[in-house]
């Protein structure tokens, strides 16, 4: 029923609360899990001729670390006996890119925590997790993370 599952991270411990459901699907249907970890570099207007240098540092730096990030957890999953694919995408719209990648690899189902925005920093940040539960052809879990302290 559960054969892959794909479970977006963001390197956040809040994205991380998506785990344990993950793992307990796969243990339970000894599903394949692809950890997905999207960067996003942000758009600046600036007039100086070293911006772009600049940026491509920047991009480089987000990507780099992003699949080091990614690798760590595929690697501390596989150790525990899972099955873990880890891929990094790029690009400006987090949540086309989660249903794009789910298509792609032909997942059963997106395993995801939502940050639980409400209010103002919704309407200003949107909702990948809307998004993504309005366009997705699989099922959706969410869990809605609770942020702690050194979340916030």
């Amino acid at each position: 029923m559960f054969a892959h599952l794909l479970v977006p991270l963001d390197g956040s411990k809040l994205a991380e609360a998506a785990l344990p459901l993950a793992l307990a699907i796969a243990g339970r249907f000894e599903s394949t899990i692809t950890l997905l970890r999207v960067v996003n570099v942000p758009h600046f207007v600036v007039s100086s001729h070293d911006f772009p240098q600049l940026y491509v540092s920047l991009q480089e730096d987000m990507r780099e670390e992003a699949t080091a990030y990614i690798q760590l957890k595929q690697n501390d999953l596989m150790v525990s006996g899972y099955i873990i694919n880890g891929r990094v995408a790029e690009g400006d719209s987090v949540a086309d890119i989660i249903l794009d990648a789910a298509d792609e690899l032909g997942v059963d189902a997106i395993v995801m925590s939502t940050h639980g925005r409400g209010g103002i920093k919704r309407w200003v940040f949107g909702s990948v997790a809307d998004k993504i539960l309005q366009e997705a052809h699989v099922p959706i879990l969410l869990v809605r993370a609770q942020p702690s302290d050194s979340d916030t």
